[in-house]
């Protein structure tokens, strides 16, 4: 590999590109054949969220090995999400090295040359849930909307649905789906990895909850985050994701325990965003994909809930790969990415450039 200073510092300003304001590219590292940009894109949709996380976020975008030659030539692109807890750091060397399995591939001819864009949704309590929430802000419309106009419009992409693929693990996969169930108008092809918060929880238990219920400052809850594991951090962030209540402050949610008790309206709530609770809405939106795949280890504790996901996409007939391989949550990821993920959006995503997208820069 070949390391070298940074090839460029750009100016810290913001440039405002439609609605999207630009917080831009801070350095770029040359990772053999391509090259990787660590960049912060700044979302109007998270703007004014009530967690006071920074709207302005870091994005890490591998760009192939011809990008800084082939001065006209336009690429799809792959929006890859992480996990609970992580960050785009995740994909460069935690649980995997895109850039490298990425330019492995390319070398050896068995992938076209794409662009990946790996954003970083960690938040107060470790993660978005890439949901929408006046507490943690619309990270749907951040992925689908903020990030790909950002995209198309600083980066030569191949601007076309045709050409978008979106994929996660975790926290990642539950955001993959949810995501792609309502915006196939931007992404053509999708793929999920052990996805997490499949199903939902009708039945909560009060001592579950009590360490949660117990947080109410936010100096509790940044304490809770810096603690080793995620619990109680999970419940916080499920909270601020999907049962925001702007009248409640310092920490703006629900939980669905109060006082020891029940809440069925909150539960209710977190029911609604399960994407196995979802699926029969947007059946039609799934059917117009190009293609859609899905894995998930024997020996991780979600199996149950993806075979689940399966099972529902098969009998409603939305055409769809999966595979359980022998692995758990994460000892396989760095191998599905390079051997399962990359290669099928290779093989899915389009590479020809349409008109439209020969006019953007």
């Amino acid at each position: 590999m070949r390391i070298t200073s940074p090839a460029r510092i750009a100016v810290s300003s913001a440039i405002v590109v439609g609605t999207i304001a630009m917080l831009h590219a801070q350095s770029t590292v040359p990772v053999r054949g391509g090259t990787v940009e660590h960049i912060k894109v700044h979302g109007q949709a998270l703007e004014g969220n009530l967690e006071g996380d920074s709207p302005d976020r870091e994005v890490t975008v591998y760009l192939p090995p011809t990008y800084a030659t082939e001065r006209t030539r336009r690429y799809p692109v792959v929006y890859l999400l992480h996990g609970y807890g992580g960050t785009d750091a995740n994909w460069t060397g935690r649980q995997a090295n895109v850039p490298e399995s990425a330019d492995k591939l390319v070398a050896g001819g068995r992938l076209g040359e794409m662009i990946v864009v790996m954003p970083n949704a960690f938040t107060l309590h470790k993660g978005s849930m890439y949901s929408s929430s006046v507490t943690t802000g619309d990270w749907e419309t951040y992925v689908a909307h903020d990030l790909v106009a950002f995209m198309d419009g600083h980066y030569r992409t191949i601007a076309d649905r045709a050409s978008r693929g979106l994929a996660g693990s975790s926290m990642g996969g539950y955001g993959a789906i949810r995501i792609g169930m309502k915006r196939p108008d931007v992404f053509s092809s999708l793929y999920i990895l052990s996805a997490f918060c499949l199903t939902a929880n009708i039945n909560p238990r009060p001592d579950a909850m009590a360490a949660a219920e117990a947080i109410r400052t936010r100096e509790a809850a940044e304490e809770a985050a810096r603690g080793r594991g995620n619990a109680p951090s999970t419940t916080l962030a499920f909270a601020a994701a999907w049962s925001p209540n702007p009248m409640r402050p310092p920490l703006y949610f629900d939980l669905p325990i109060q006082d020891g008790r029940v809440r069925p309206d909150i539960v209710a709530k977190w029911a609604a965003n399960a994407p196995l609770a979802m699926i029969d809405q947007y059946v039609p939106n799934l059917k117009a994909y190009h293609a859609i795949g899905m894995d998930i280890g024997t020996k991780d504790g979600l199996l149950g809930s993806n075979q689940a996901l399966h099972q529902a996409m098969t009998r409603f007939g939305v055409t769809h790969l999966y595979e359980e391989y022998d692995g758990d949550h994460t000892n396989r990821r760095a191998e599905r990415i390079e051997q399962n993920v990359l290669p099928f959006f290779g093989n899915n995503l389009s590479f020809a450039v349409k008109t439209s997208s020969a006019t953007r820069r």
